[in-house]
């Protein structure tokens, strides 16, 4: 194969591609390391990497596809990808796949995924087309910010139902979208305000309706079970019906907020299995890891392989390996803000940094998260935990960067205000 064919297949930003490489070369080594539990299970050593490299792989020719499509065709895409998103988003609340009580889940053609990871691009890709359509000489027009509201109202509520944490994040990246598309700062400030007593009747209504025992602790996903919830409906009607999650984000609440010490002696592994065995596979890093493969923690951490997949990284790779992991992510992020500073259209420049603020955002949370530094919530780490849909839909992610990065030419003027946020914001 000669360069000229490697060219035509690698278009794009090459530093993004190297990111994506490393991220992807990390990924195979940590899940086949994390995947102990899994292949104890099955029975097949391999069958747990195999699975996965094979998905990276279906992901990388699915971003391939996507890098090669003009960012004109995205905005053709945003009307049927919403109602795909808002009908898909209200069948997994209505008819999904409960797991670790949540409807998260929906099977289509014998395909299983999350509604959630579509409609988290698609509302990227609204607000980015609302903001550069409704963009003025002194910003984004103030009906703008109507509009977003709306559309983040259809898709981000019912997301919220199942998975908050999603929801909070996904709506944080829009706040972040809306400054840097200049909409009025008063504005701003009023829904901040807002979201400050949302936030606080949401906290009292979930210490309220949520039930726990003065020593209840919760591991990550271990939630009452459906007898409990099915009682606990018929006691509190229609706002258990809204808040049947409210027993774990109250347990979770509590336990983050609870700064007393336990001695190591008095751990009890049973109860907060997830978080100790984090501590634990952290602690004895040693600094330096113990090298790839040498994990003695992923034997007993729960979701090793997924959600406290990082706590592995630094168990096996040391402090200088999560400190690589986390800087591929903000270097994904300053790339991105140069691609949308060199953009001649608003459309594509919004684009690229909302899908590199997606991504980055939740992979912070969950680096935050295995270290002890926010309260568990089930966050995967992007295109390095072990995923199915949420893989390739993430990989599709960075295809549409590509595409962005094809098209984005140097601007014979530097006085627009817009992409000077985008990399002020990084």
């Amino acid at each position: 194969m000669n360069n000229k064919t490697l060219g035509n297949i690698f278009k794009g930003d090459k530093v993004i591609w190297m990111i994506f490489f490393f991220l992807c070369m990390i990924s195979i080594v940590e899940v086949y390391s994390a995947s102990s539990s899994l292949s104890f299970k099955g029975g097949n050593y391999w069958s747990p990497i195999v699975k996965h490299a094979g998905i990276l792989l279906v992901g990388t020719f699915m971003m391939v596809v996507v890098l090669n499509v003009k960012c004109k065709y995205f905005k053709l895409a945003t009307p049927i990808l919403l109602f795909i998103s808002f009908f898909t988003l209200i069948w997994v609340l209505l008819a999904g796949a409960k797991t670790n009580d949540a409807n998260r889940w929906i099977s289509f053609l014998g395909i299983q995924f999350q509604p959630s990871e579509i409609a988290k691009g698609t509302l990227i890709l609204a607000v980015a087309q609302i903001l550069s359509a409704m963009q003025t000489p002194n910003g984004a027009d103030r009906k703008a910010f109507k509009f977003i509201l709306i559309v983040c109202g259809v898709i981000i509520a019912p997301i919220a139902l199942e998975n908050l944490s999603t929801a909070v994040l996904l709506f944080g990246v829009i706040i972040l979208m809306m400054f840097i598309g200049r909409v009025p700062l008063q504005q701003l400030g009023k829904l901040l305000g807002t979201l400050a007593l949302a936030a606080t009747f949401a906290l009292v209504m979930i210490l309220v309706i949520g039930k726990s025992k003065p020593d209840e602790t919760v591991q990550n996903k271990n939630t009452l079970t459906e007898q409990v919830m099915s009682d606990k409906e018929e006691e509190t009607g229609f706002v258990a019906s809204i808040f049947h999650r409210a027993d774990t984000w109250k347990a979770r609440i509590n336990k983050f907020l609870n700064h007393e010490y336990i001695a190591p002696e008095d751990f009890d592994l049973d109860k907060d299995g997830q978080v100790g065995h984090a501590n634990i596979a952290i602690a004895s890093s040693n600094i330096v890891g113990k090298g790839p493969g040498n994990s003695n923690e992923r034997d007993w951490l729960s979701q090793a392989f997924s959600d406290f997949i990082y706590a592995i990284i630094i168990e096996e790779m040391g402090i200088e390996g999560a400190a690589l992991v986390a800087l591929l992510y903000i270097f994904l992020l300053f790339r991105s803000g140069q691609i949308a500073n060199r953009c001649e259209n608003n459309f594509p420049a919004f684009l690229a940094m909302g899908i590199a603020l997606l991504l980055v955002s939740q992979a912070l949370f969950n680096m935050l998260v295995a270290v002890g530094l926010a309260p568990v919530t089930g966050q995967p780490l992007p295109l390095i935990s072990k995923g199915g849909t949420s893989t390739i839909i993430n990989c599709i992610y960075i295809g549409v960067i590509l595409s962005i990065s094809r098209s984005a030419k140097k601007k014979e003027t530097v006085t627009q205000e817009v992409p000077q946020k985008a990399l002020a914001l990084v």
